[in-house]
């Protein structure tokens, strides 16, 4: 039988589902928008610079400018912000000004061994570049993140040629990684307020479904609890059918011996009725009605029934039970002999009954005594499988045992004790 803790833990987790579902894809949907954003951003301000930075080295006036300083230093030598105090003048207020109209940090020019010409720091200027500049001095580019004087930037490296096409200097342009931060959050508040009503919305729109699959599933509990119900009663009515089944057969028996007054305690109570020690010829007219009633029955299923009754009174209701719960179950199990042995003792019955029949299954035996269990078939539709679970149940009730065997004649044995009423 499936565990009670599995649909619960199910049912718990079909009602979150919904919201993580929601919360999941919203994460996901900010994420891919954060990571787009950036990467747009950046990509906006590479190609930015990078095309600041050929528009300046193409400029007549910086080519010119670089032509005339190319012999201020040599590499042994370099040149110092007194050698190019002159192209400084002339090149750091066009440099600004590309910094205030492009919106970049930093415009530097560089002579052709690196050194500064222009920068937005004056203490700067006259000293050489110590980040990229070699490959770019040799006629590349370079595009990327370095740290310099004023903290790491995305900059953009191009070499300046004069009209020969020798490379006299270089052109820096780089704009702050703290700036494209400070653009990607700009960028990411502006986005903000359409995640937190995408949230509204879909936390509105999780608990619409979080309360309709509760409403289906406090539907399905009723009709689950309804549908139970009616198995309890049914399963009762078929045990009470079943019960009054053996009964008629023990009136039967005690009416066909002409035991009218037996009969009618019987039917009155159900009461053991104490006589004289002897049970089926001596005198105890329930124990001889039952001898008769399963003999009868079991005739009708092609089995002999076999009775060893050593009792010192009559047969109670519950003794009956058993007893012709057990024969019948034998019967109806395939058995051609049933052997009833019954004794008491020190105020308990004892007793067994053994058949020649196939006996029971052994991966079965834990679950024979259940109620409903069975495995014959069943053409009547009315329900199979309460015979055992009544003797469990009747046994039990009497602080007695059962258990079940082999067999001497060859099938299953069903050997119980309870106590005498």
């Amino acid at each position: 039988m499936a565990s009670p803790r599995r649909p619960r833990v199910l049912r718990l987790a079909l009602l979150v589902l919904p919201s993580v579902v929601t919360l999941a894809a919203l994460s996901a949907t900010v994420a891919v928008a954060m990571t787009v954003q950036e990467r747009t951003i950046r990509e906006a301000t590479a190609e930015r610079v990078m095309a600041v930075a050929r528009s300046l080295a193409d400029l007549a006036e910086v080519r010119t400018t670089l032509t005339t300083v190319t012999d201020a230093g040599r590499p042994g030598d370099l040149a110092d912000a007194a050698d190019l105090a002159a192209a400084t003048t002339a090149l750091q207020p066009l440099a600004e000004l590309v910094v205030e109209s492009a919106g970049v940090y930093y415009v530097v020019i560089t002579d052709d061994e690196g050194v500064r010409i222009t920068h937005p720091l004056a203490s700067e200027r006259g000293v050489q570049v110590e980040t990229t500049n070699g490959p770019v001095l040799e006629g590349g580019t370079f595009l990327g993140t370095e740290r310099g004087a004023s903290g790491p930037s995305l900059r953009a490296k191009v070499p300046v040629r004069d009209d020969g096409g020798v490379v006299v200097g270089m052109v820096a342009v780089g704009v702050l990684e703290s700036s494209i931060a400070a653009d990607r959050d700009a960028a990411l508040g502006a986005l903000l307020p359409w995640g937190i009503g995408a949230l509204v919305v879909a936390s509105l729109a999780s608990s619409a479904l979080t309360t309709a699959v509760e409403r289906r599933f406090r539907r399905a509990d009723a009709v689950a609890a309804e549908n139970a119900q009616m198995r309890r009663t049914t399963a009762a009515l078929r045990e009470q059918a079943h019960e009054f089944g053996t009964r008629l057969h023990v009136v039967h028996g005690l009416v066909s011996h002409g035991d009218t007054a037996a009969a009618l305690g019987y039917i009155e109570e159900v009461a053991p009725v104490r006589t004289a020690a002897g049970a089926e010829d001596a005198g105890e007219p329930v124990a001889a009605a039952t001898v008769h009633a399963v003999r009868a029955e079991l005739l009708e299923l092609g089995a002999q029934a076999e009775f060893d009754l050593a009792l010192d009174g009559d047969l109670d209701d519950g003794a009956v039970s058993v007893v012709a719960n057990l024969c019948r179950n034998a019967g109806e199990a395939g058995a051609q002999r049933v052997r009833c042995v019954l004794r008491e003792a020190e105020g308990r019955l004892i007793g067994a009954v053994d058949d020649d029949g196939p006996g029971v299954d052994p991966a079965v035996i834990g679950r024979i005594f259940g109620q409903g269990f069975s495995t014959k078939t069943d053409p009547s539709g009315f329900g199979r499988g309460y015979g055992l679970d009544t003797v469990r149940r009747t046994v039990a009730s009497r602080g007695g045992t059962i258990e079940v065997g082999s067999s001497a004649l060859g099938g299953a044995r069903f050997a119980f004790e309870m106590e005498r009423v």
